[in-house]
């Protein structure tokens, strides 16, 4: 492949910490080598807990409650409030991109990655828009709703690249609903389980493959591009 070309990485590693550190791997590889990485996966049946969470007075029983449920609890060190994922139908996405200055180009990679997620989604027939119902999981300025949330975008800058990542929910909302309802209320933060949505209720396909492929298409855009298993990072 040319240099031209964006690296895909597939699949996810059975251990949840090691899919994490999968993706930093990945974000210095493209820091080390200028070559941009897209990676989209369904990770393990966990709850991903954000760092005022891990520091919350209510985090055990958080866990706890998580764990009650079938969800591991893991940490991350991108993103907000809680997050879940049923191991099959909730997918991550990030496109990572080498940058030069750490400083600039925050708003810009946000437009861009929303961009191409709401054109993604209208090509699977959603009709989303950007913002989230009120009381949300991991509440902020960067999401997209169609009846209720379905994804929620984050961003990490560091030396030399830059991950713009985010959670879009395909189908199961009311699974992931019922286990948020309880992490919420654990880590007493303001949560409406009506407020979950997916691809699937919002009239779209039920199948994460699907779904993955049509998220893949648009954050490669038009580069040709390598298609590697993670395991192989």
């Amino acid at each position: 492949m040319t240099e031209e070309s964006t690296l895909v990485v597939r699949d996810r590693l059975p251990d949840a910490v090691a899919d994490g550190d999968a993706t930093a791997t990945l974000r210095a590889r493209v820091a080390a080598t200028e070559r941009p990485a897209v990676r989209v996966w369904a990770p393990g049946r966990i709850v991903a807990f954000g760092r005022r969470d891990v520091r919350s007075d209510g985090y055990d029983a958080a866990a706890s409650a998580a764990r009650d449920r079938g969800f591991d609890p893991v940490e991350r060190s991108v993103g907000g409030r809680a997050v879940a994922y049923d191991g099959e139908t909730t997918l991550a996405f990030a496109r990572i991109t080498p940058v030069d200055d750490v400083r600039e180009g925050l708003d810009a990679r946000y437009d861009a990655l929303i961009t191409d997620v709401t054109r993604a989604l209208a090509d699977l027939g959603v009709d989303a828009e950007r913002g989230e119902p009120a009381e949300s999981f991991c509440p902020g300025q960067h999401s997209l709703q169609s009846g209720g949330k379905l994804a929620g975008l984050a961003q990490r800058v560091t030396q030399g690249a830059a991950i713009t990542s985010g959670v879009l929910t395909v189908a199961n909302h009311d699974a992931l609903a019922a286990v948020l309802d309880a992490v919420y209320d654990a880590l007493d933060v303001p949560f409406d389980p009506e407020s979950v949505g997916s691809v699937a209720h919002a009239g779209g396909p039920d199948d994460p493959d699907v779904v993955r492929d049509a998220l893949e298409a648009v954050l490669v855009g038009d580069r040709e591009r390598e298609v590697v298993p993670v395991d192989s990072l």
